[in-house]
């Protein structure tokens, strides 16, 4: 009796042992992940590395992905709102929030002198999005559905305000019958301009600018394309236009490139179409294609800050980006891995070529305020 009773104590004491170091280890294990949730949140633009920009590997056809993720992550503006999203408070939903998981990867690009790192973790986690690997994405619909994740997976209504006041666009559409002069206003957004880089006869723009000013040209709706006026109990001609009320900080411009052919044959348009380092829409658009106040359009004017450029065909084609660090005031070239630093003269060979179809052309064009407000 004496030695089985003495047994149990030695194995109670052993169970009281082992569950207070498994206590104890479960308090270090809770200590390291606060401390590193509270690093995170300490964590400023990749530009603002010491060790210069860093690139992302290729983890499965991700050059799309990792052309737009250093746009994002390249922007001190917008990496000052994702480092202050609130932690997610368990596993689970790390693994599956894509905002925390975007902070993960600009801890990793901050840490060390590594050329390049993985951004594997976050395409899994975009993987439960159908943002999948080993699939050609395109650079301007993978910008909004990561915008749009981003911004649904913000907990605090302050960031979601201030990530839509970065980069979310204002206009005004309008729709007017040329019979009886009835018109109808309303007010939309959106987070880029989808610019054609052909007008209506299938001709070639010459320049972002002739781009910009046929966008918000008039279009009158006539033939087919009437519409049933209330006031005159039938179909009849309109005009169309659309008038700009808000630009934001971060403008992001799609030269839509791609387009369908009669065959449904996607078709690359690699024509010659430049852009300026600076931008003024005050001296690109008239006061009717406007509806704001001279604040506003004050501060209307921007400089280049970034080029997500395409290579190749529809089928088979490949991205990187052409970035100019805020504080550097340097042009960088992001090949996935890759990482240098470029000239104006080399971003300009993004502009196309009619006849180098394989060639690097700019696909989006991301510009920043001057002056914002």
């Amino acid at each position: 009796m004496g030695q089985r009773s003495g047994r149990q104590g030695r194995s109670k004491k052993l169970e009281l042992t082992l569950s207070e170091t498994m206590k104890a280890e479960a308090e270090v294990r809770n200590n390291e992940e606060e401390a590193k949730d509270q690093r995170l949140t300490s964590v400023f633009g990749v530009a603002d590395l010491k060790n210069g920009a860093v690139g992302l590997y290729n983890v499965g056809q991700s050059c799309c992905l990792n052309s737009v993720l250093q746009v994002f992550l390249m922007n001190i503006h917008f990496t000052g709102i994702l480092r202050r999203i609130t932690v997610p408070p368990c596993a689970v939903q790390k693994r599956r929030n894509v905002p925390y998981q975007m902070l993960l990867l600009l801890e990793k690009m901050q840490c060390g002198k590594r050329k390049a790192v993985s951004p594997i973790d976050l395409a899994c986690c975009l993987s439960a999005y159908r943002v999948k690997l080993f699939v050609q994405h395109d650079a301007a619909q993978l910008f909004l559905t990561l915008w749009n994740l981003i911004k649904t997976q913000m907990k605090k209504p302050e960031l979601v305000e201030e990530l839509s006041y970065l980069y979310t666009i204002c206009v005004q559409e309008h729709l007017a019958c040329q019979k009886c002069s009835s018109e109808t206003k309303r007010n939309s957004s959106m987070l880029t301009l989808p610019l054609p880089v052909l007008d209506s006869n299938s001709h070639m723009l010459k320049t972002l600018e002739d781009c910009l000013r046929y966008f918000f040209h008039p279009e009158e709706l006539t033939d087919h394309n009437m519409c049933f006026c209330e006031q005159c109990g039938r179909k009849t001609p309109f005009l169309q236009s659309m008038k700009l009320v808000h630009l934001p900080q971060t403008l992001t411009i799609h030269l839509k490139r791609f387009c369908f052919e009669k065959s449904a044959y996607v078709h690359k348009l690699s024509h010659y179409l430049p852009f300026p380092q600076d931008l003024d829409f005050n001296a690109i658009l008239t006061e009717n294609q406007c509806q704001a106040d001279d604040n506003e359009k004050a501060a209307w004017q921007y400089e280049l800050f970034a080029v997500v450029a395409h290579s190749g065909l529809t089928s088979c084609g490949h991205y990187c980006a052409y970035i100019r660090s805020l504080t550097e005031c340097k042009w960088y070239c992001f090949n996935d891995s890759e990482v240098c630093q470029v000239w104006w003269d080399d971003v300009k060979c993004t502009y196309g070529h009619f006849k180098l179809h394989w060639g690097e052309t700019a696909y989006l064009l991301i510009y920043m305020k001057k002056h914002p407000q």
